[in-house]
């Protein structure tokens, strides 16, 4: 292991060195320029350019046998030996010259000191200073210099931390971690049995669901002190340091013991490592491997648990996750209905909200959000009610702040032409048309033709009942046929299509090549997997794994399904016509409609005719 490279000198040794070149400065180069100022002439100079009136002030320095005079303007001086002359004061006064008995280039014995010594050197110093703070400002902060100190953050003991009551919608990953905490308030009992606690327990899950708050809940359930540090936060610029900082932290915990240490976004330092690499990701691998190192180094029982978060857990070296290293991982995913409902209730204690709220149907509403998006969602109801003058929140409030996280505010200066108004009011009741025709589609929430700062001129909410883990075919295929919906209407009404189906087009072709590369909904390829996903927590990208050939036979099974499905919408909104141009009528007009009231005109439609 390369360790950071010390200074072979310290730097008072170099304060020393240009001191010593000050003092010779002073004492050999100030004289000798302080000499070559004054001009040598001889004694009859002096006396003709007296009589000449050419010499403004005389100093007679008797010690030095010399005479020291200037000229009339005292710009230059000048220096002659001094001989025997009882006339020379007499020619003085006759020529009207000024003779003094102290030196004219002589000054302050203290000011010249400051001047010749203290001055420079605190002049020298200052600049040292200033280049010194800004060597570590371009090196990444004064951390940058403090070689290998952890700059971890530590919470200690405290009754106001989060606890599990703080956290909801991860009842498993709680239950995991309880044990955790009960070790650490009881260890007897688990080293009675000769059982010992995990060294690592790795937390996974998409951003926003609470992987932090729960390392934090853990300390604050056990109420031991608490060390926070992002994977980041070990990589520096000098080779070696990230893994001197590895050795500092865990030395820090030790010491607190019991404790956790919590590393967030691991990551940053735990990717799979590789033989090319250099640079920079040889300061990465080497902390990684004292990180390794440390955590082999712990002796059972010793009271510190390590917490780690990442959302990237195929990215993280084998040997970090090995047993004895992280031998947990604790899933963390999105909360399902009970979870959105639980979180939604523990963020709105923390506002005013009315007592006849459904949390239940909020949470329908706001299907695969987080819980950081729920939070989002409690906080802009808020921020809602505050601007319409309210001192609560509603359940209309709760019910926008979901439209504004999904789509956006409301555009107020967008004003829509007549005709594309029409035409939005159309592919909208056309997506709830196809999809309330289904017997396998969710039922609609709402349909609104306002538009919204992301772009949307205007959409169509669907609510799923209850929760969903499967999805058969057919009602992947009646998503498929949702989606083609809007333009459908389009061509059906208008004889033509419009930019708006762009998205509908993307999730549509998303959703199709799913199923015949990953969900082996395909009758030539079976259950054979054409595409391999990456990064499953962020965003979920897939790669493909097949040959060219295969994939233009891909492409044309994904071609084939999704127009057998836009052909479907269109069948299905032909045999619904009326019932098309009488809600699309209605939603023209109202801009905004409930799924109840949908649902009325639909139902009543087709009871009278």
């Amino acid at each position: 292991m390369q360790e950071v490279k010390k200074p072979k000198k310290p730097l008072i040794y170099y304060y020393i060195i240009v001191l010593l070149a000050l003092m010779l400065f002073n004492f050999l180069a100030m004289p000798w320029m302080a000499q070559r100022q004054i001009v040598e002439v001889d004694y009859n100079t002096f006396i003709s350019m007296v009589e000449q009136g050419q010499v403004g002030r005389v100093e007679l320095q008797e010690q030095e046998n010399r005479i020291l005079f200037t000229d009339t303007d005292e710009t230059r001086v000048y220096k002659t030996p001094m001989v025997p002359d009882d006339t020379l004061t007499q020619r003085l006064l006759d020529a009207q010259v000024s003779f003094y008995g102290e030196e004219i280039q002589q000054t302050d014995p203290l000011l010249s000191f400051l001047l010749t010594w203290v001055l420079p050197i605190v002049i020298f110093v200052a600049i040292g200073q200033y280049m010194s703070k800004r060597l570590m400002k371009n090196a990444g902060g004064p951390n940058a210099m403090m070689f290998g100190k952890s700059s971890a953050k530590v919470y200690v003991k405290s009754s106001e931390g989060i606890r599990f009551s703080d956290v909801a919608g991860e009842d498993e990953a709680k239950e995991s971690l309880q044990e955790i905490v009960e070790y650490l308030h009881d260890p007897g009992k688990y080293r009675e049995i000769g059982a010992h606690m995990p060294k690592g327990v790795l937390l996974v899950g998409p951003p926003g669901t609470g992987k932090t708050m729960l390392a934090k809940a853990v300390a604050g359930e056990a109420n031991v002190p608490f060390f926070s540090m992002s994977g980041s936060e070990f990589v520096e610029m000098f080779v070696g340091m990230g893994a001197s900082k590895v050795r500092d932290l865990f030395k820090q915990a030790k010491e607190k013991a019991p404790c956790i240490v919590f590393i967030d976004e691991i990551d940053a330092i735990g990717q799979k490592r590789n033989s090319g690499a250099y640079g920079s990701n040889d300061e990465r691998e080497q902390t990684l491997n004292q990180l390794l190192t440390e955590m082999d180094g712990f002796e059972e029982n010793t009271g510190v648990i390590i917490l780690a978060a990442t959302n990237r857990p195929e990215s993280l070296d084998p040997a970090l996750t090995r047993p004895g290293r992280f031998d947990r991982r604790v899933p963390v995913e999105l909360p399902d209905l009970k979870g959105r409902e639980d979180i939604l209730k523990v963020h709105a204690k923390k506002v005013k909200v009315a007592e006849d709220v459904d949390w239940n149907k909020v949470a329908r509403m706001a299907a695969g959000a987080s819980g950081a998006e729920l939070a989002n969602i409690v906080n802009e109801a808020a921020l809602r009610a505050v601007r319409d003058g309210r001192r609560f929140a509603t359940q209309s409030d709760l019910e926008e702040s979901i439209e504004v996280v999904i789509a956006g505010y409301q555009k107020k200066n967008a004003i829509l032409t007549d005709q594309e108004k029409k035409v939005v009011a159309y592919h909208e009741v056309g997506h709830a048309l196809v999809a309330a025709r289904q017997s396998n589609s969710a039922p609609v929430q709402k349909i609104t033709i306002v538009p919204r700062t992301s772009g949307a001129l205007g959409y169509t909410m669907q609510v799923d009942e209850g929760n969903h883990y499967l999805m058969s075919r057919e009602e992947l295929e009646n998503k498929i046929a949702t989606l083609t919906g809007g333009r459908a209407a389009e061509e059906l009404v208008f004889h033509s299509a419009s930019t708006g189906a762009s998205n509908d087009i993307e999730q549509a072709t998303k959703l199709a090549r799913a199923m015949i590369t990953r969900y082996g909904m395909s009758r030539r390829f079976d259950m054979v997997a054409m595409e391999t996903v990456n990064n499953q927590y962020l965003g979920g990208d897939a790669t493909m794994v097949c040959s060219a050939e295969t994939a233009a036979q891909i492409d044309q099974e994904v071609v084939e399904l999704v127009k057998g499905q836009h052909e479907k919408a269109a069948n299905i909104l032909k045999e619904n016509r009326a019932k098309l141009d009488e809600l699309a009528a209605h939603l023209y007009e109202k801009e905004t409609i409930t799924g109840e009231e949908f649902m009325e005109i639909l139902n009543r439609k087709a009871t009278s005719g």
